[in-house]
């Protein structure tokens, strides 16, 4: 009787203590990684090859994307301003809407996805295949080389991905408010330049910033922490996927919070 009652909180008590255990390596780590992105012996080159994997890898499917969402946008939203009149609202709604939450958040969601996952899984098998010791054993800081380059890279591509996703979102949701709701361009455009500021841009690209950092950071610490061979290497990439998904969303409240309340 006793034991059954006990173990539940066994189990709590063990959940807690990994939760502190993997929270203080992931902030030991990001310290670290993050440290190492002031240090002396820049490494450029490796910088602007994950710039051009997490970026330009990644714009065929962000536009994809945002062209779908933009379209979706503008027919909800056409749909329910039809009933009070006021069409006219589509452009204001979708580009708000976009440039202020579902754009930075939408974005992290699909470079974490694609990106993410990648950086995990590289780095995870170098792990297993003990590459990483091998880079210390040569005189080289393996975080500096391999996690601070990623870091740097996605915190500088992500406000420019997010662009990319507002933009060609209201554009398409331009293009189903002309085609389906007859709205005139002037009036879409006019309602856009009224409703949404350019704090509300920047606002987003400063998300897009702690997203980029957050998923990037998430994803080579846990490629760092693999062990179990391929076994590993695969739920490692999955946990990354899932904690920077959900992260972000954690992290947007709290951004969006103090946004309103004190910017």
């Amino acid at each position: 009787m006793i034991h059954s009652f006990l173990k539940p909180l066994h189990q709590l008590g063990t959940f807690v203590l990994q939760l502190g255990h993997g929270l203080g390596g992931y902030l030991i780590f990001t310290y670290n990684a993050t440290v190492q992105i002031f240090y002396p012996r820049f490494r450029g080159k490796l910088v602007v090859q994950q710039m051009e994997f997490i970026g330009a890898k990644s714009f065929m499917i962000v536009t994809l994307a945002s062209f779908i969402v933009g379209a979706v946008f503008g027919i909800q939203f056409g749909d329910v301003f039809s009933l009070f009149g006021a069409e006219s609202l589509i452009g204001a709604a979708a580009s708000y809407t976009l440039s202020k939450e579902l754009g930075p958040v939408l974005t992290s969601f699909l470079v974490a996805g694609r990106a993410g996952s990648a950086m995990t899984a590289e780095i995870a098998t170098m792990k297993v295949n003990d590459q990483i010791d091998a880079l210390r054993v040569s005189a080289v800081d393996p975080i500096g080389y391999l996690a601070s380059p990623r870091l740097i890279a996605s915190c500088l591509v992500m406000p420019i991905l997010v662009g990319y996703f507002v933009f060609f979102g209201v554009l398409s949701s331009y293009l189903v408010s002309t085609a389906l709701f007859d709205i005139d361009p002037g009036v879409f455009f006019e309602k856009i330049r009224w409703s949404n500021k350019s704090k509300n841009i920047i606002e987003g690209l400063q998300k897009a910033v702690l997203f980029g950092f957050l998923f990037s950071s998430v994803s080579c610490y846990l490629g760092f922490s693999t062990e179990g061979g391929a076994k590993g290497v695969g739920r490692s990439t999955t946990t990354a996927v899932v904690i920077s998904l959900i992260f972000t969303l954690l992290l947007d409240f709290f951004v969006s919070y103090i946004q309103v309340t004190y910017l």
